[in-house]
């Protein structure tokens, strides 16, 4: 592989040297961020009702923290 020259060595030195996002796609970006984590939740607590006691095992929780997990609202962490 080639390297140029003029290339910093880091990513890092690349990203701190950018101008700062607008406000709006600031808001934009932390919106979606909230929105993944959000859907991520959805998507994990609700099966936890349904995994038999050998998978719940498997990832270290017992039956009630199982449907305390699952009962949880998604905006709650």
């Amino acid at each position: 592989m080639i390297h140029d020259a003029r290339m910093p060595q880091s990513n890092m030195s690349f990203l701190v040297s950018r101008p700062a996002l607008p406000v709006a796609a600031e808001l934009a970006v932390a919106l979606a961020v909230l929105i993944t984590k959000w859907n991520l939740r959805i998507r994990t607590r609700k099966p936890l009702r349904y995994l038999s006691q050998e998978q719940l095992d498997d990832i270290g929780r017992n039956r009630a923290e199982a449907q305390h997990q699952a009962t949880l609202p998604f905006w709650r962490p």
